[in-house]
Formats: C-alpha cells, structure tokens, sequence
C-alpha cells in the first residue's frame, strides 16, 4: 500500500483466504477468522496494518462490533464493502450489491462506533460493473456523507473510467485497488499521481511471487529429488530466522535468564 510515499500493511481477502484456506475470495473466511489473522499481522510488523472487513459480517449491529474488534486487534484502518453476501473477489463476475441506503447505515455505524479518531474507514463500493461508473461515484459520495474517511470505486476497466472517478470524486481522498494482472489498467505510479489518487493498494503481489516460487521449487525436488539444484535461489537458513526475528528472542531469553545457575535443585 502506499499513501504519499507513507508504507502500511494490507490484508485483504484474497490472499487471507488463499493462505488460511488455499480457496478462492468467495466470503468463506468468517470475521472471527479474519480478525485473527489482523492481530497476528499486526503482532508481527511495525507499520499500520489495513484490513479487509469484507462485507461487515451482518447488519448494522454487526459493524459495531466488527470496529471494536479490529480496534483491539491493532488495526489502522478497515474497508466495508456494499456487495452482498456472500462476497467475492472484486475483480471476479457475479457481483450483487445491496441498496446504497443499507450501506450508508453501516458506514455510519462504523464511524460511530470507532473509539480511537484516527482508525481509518475506507468505504468501498462494488456498483461499477452493474450499475456504471457514475452510479457508483454517486455511491461514493452518500458513504462520504455518512462519515467514511477514505472512497474506494472497485474494478474500474479502463483509464476513461479512472479519470471520471478522479474527476467526480476530486478533493476526497480516493483509492486505487491496483490488483495485479485484475481488471484495471495497471498505470505507472506517476499516472496514479497525476489522477490524484491518494491511496493505493498492492493487494495480490506478494501471493502471486510465493506461488510462482513455490511451483518452481517443487517441480525441481520432483524431478531431481532433492532441492539441491534451488539452493542457490532460496534464502539461507540464517536469512530467514533473521527475519522472523530470532535476535530478539535470543536477547529476551537471555534477559529472563536465570543468573543463578549454581543453585540446588528445587531451591
């Protein structure tokens, strides 16, 4: 994700259900699942972690306490989406959305609901691709209305239809779902600038590199039994714990130590 050069975390629902699941952004993931899947990434990194809330699971009671709950979880920010449920990928066929007056209720509840002001309601909206551009930049503008801090018009399908959302949504802060190898024109990042998009999304790179990865590096062990012939592609052991943080574990170890190693047993 970047934000005017700022870095976070996005957790969205395609690569939480491919990696908790290995199955396909088709709203199989409960809110349970998802929220916990935030709190350990959020454990795990130092920047903000923004985090798919999918289709707000349930009515506007629901989203009430879906807030708090990403709130505990260390959350920064959420999205909540006006598909119906179950959702689906953004970027699949078959989208249904609810009336934009059911929406407007449950961002408001999100807002109401949030008791840290600066975590961050990103209001998305899936009607572009049943109703058009227009109707869905007018969408946009009532969940502004309600009190969402962030817009997002999902599946735009060409650089025409970018420039309306950029041009009817001006002086909001809009979001651009960048999905790699999905429906919308994968424009340069000073394009991106130039339409005034001020956040963007990375969603599915990550997840399309490690199953590249992972494919290649199967397909060798099968055929010559051993991963010998990747070895010099793969991190190193050392990298890895490194990453994951083992001098920190070490250091906390030998903090809690216990100094007195001589003592008796059961003393």
């Amino acid at each position: 994700m970047e934000q005017a050069g700022f870095d976070a975390v996005y957790m969205g629902g395609y690569a939480s259900t491919g990696a908790l699941l290995g199955r396909p952004d088709m709203g199989l993931l409960t809110g349970t699942e998802m929220i916990g899947h935030a709190r350990r990434l959020a454990g795990a990194v130092d920047i903000p972690v923004v985090a798919d809330a999918d289709t707000r699971y349930g009515n506007a009671i629901n989203v009430v306490r879906t807030v708090h709950d990403y709130e505990q979880a260390g959350v920064s920010a959420i999205h909540l989406e006006d598909q119906t449920a179950p959702k689906r990928c953004g970027h699949l066929a078959g989208k249904e959305v609810i009336v934009t007056g059911e929406h407007v209720g449950k961002i408001k509840a999100a807002v109401t609901a949030r008791s840290d002001p600066d975590f961050v309601i990103i209001a998305r909206t899936d009607a572009l691709v049943k109703y058009g551009v227009e109707a869905a930049c007018d969408r946009a503008l009532r969940y502004r209305d309600a009190g969402a801090d962030v817009l997002w018009v999902e599946a735009p399908t060409s650089e025409a239809e970018l420039e309306t959302i950029s041009k009817r949504l001006s002086g909001n802060t809009v979001l651009l779902n960048w999905l790699e190898g999905g429906l919308t024109p994968m424009i340069d990042i000073e394009r991106i600038r130039e339409y005034g998009f001020g956040v963007v999304l990375y969603p599915i790179g990550s997840v399309l590199a490690v199953t590249g990865a992972m494919r290649d590096h199967y397909a060798s062990v099968r055929k010559h039994g051993t991963p010998l012939q990747c070895m010099r592609t793969l991190p190193s052991f050392d990298d890895f714990t490194k990453a994951v943080g083992i001098s920190e574990i070490e250091q906390l170890s030998q903090e809690f130590a216990d100094p007195d190693t001589s003592g008796s047993q059961g003393h």
